[in-house]
């Protein structure tokens, strides 16, 4: 049933506006627990650094990440960043964690795909590796260093911004496209 609707634009658009609105109830949640400080009565954020958090956040967090694999439009950052507030991690924990899961991920996908342009001929090399000669091999690997550097500098810019203001902008880009979907999914439909 869930393969029967993965490209449904009605399903996409609701989870992009679920999301959002589950993403801005959780952020303004923990904002005012965060505001008040590690030591404040009340509070319940009891892990304010990723090295603190517990294996049964961990597993919490890896539950709600699968859950983003099954419904389209569900963002795997914002299911891991929410499930951490919520199984009471803070902002910047939450966000550190999400970002270092997702290594694992991108590493895996870039060597499986570098291994079947490789390997592969025709629709099965995707980015052409098995007619690169010395030069081209230089260019790839200047590519992948700038690459890098700007992904590391852009996590950076990102996870301060996010320390400072919090998810709401993202909740609320999330809410427009999903509108946005919705309401092409509805002209398609006639």
């Amino acid at each position: 049933m869930i393969g029967k609707h993965l490209e449904s634009l009605h399903i996409m658009g609701l989870a992009l506006m679920i999301g959002g609105v589950a993403m801005w109830i959780v952020d303004a949640r923990n904002s005012r627990w965060e505001s008040a400080g590690p030591n404040a009565p009340g509070t319940h954020i009891h892990t304010w650094h990723m090295e603190d958090m517990s294996l049964q956040q961990a597993l919490w967090i890896g539950a709600c990440q699968i859950l983003s694999a099954v419904f389209p439009g569900t963002s795997r950052s914002m299911s891991t960043i929410a499930a951490g507030q919520l199984a009471g991690m803070s902002r910047p924990s939450a966000l550190e964690f999400s970002f270092f899961l997702s290594i694992p991920t991108m590493v895996v996908a870039t060597a499986y795909d570098l291994l079947k342009s490789m390997r592969g001929k025709g629709m099965e090399n995707p980015i052409g590796v098995s007619q690169i000669d010395a030069h081209g091999w230089i260019v790839l690997a200047i590519g992948f260093v700038v690459s890098f550097l700007v992904a590391y500098a852009s996590v950076a810019w990102f996870m301060a911004y996010v320390r400072r203001r919090g998810f709401a902008p993202f909740a609320v880009y999330r809410l427009i496209v999903g509108a946005g979907v919705l309401w092409y999914a509805s002209r398609l439909a006639g």
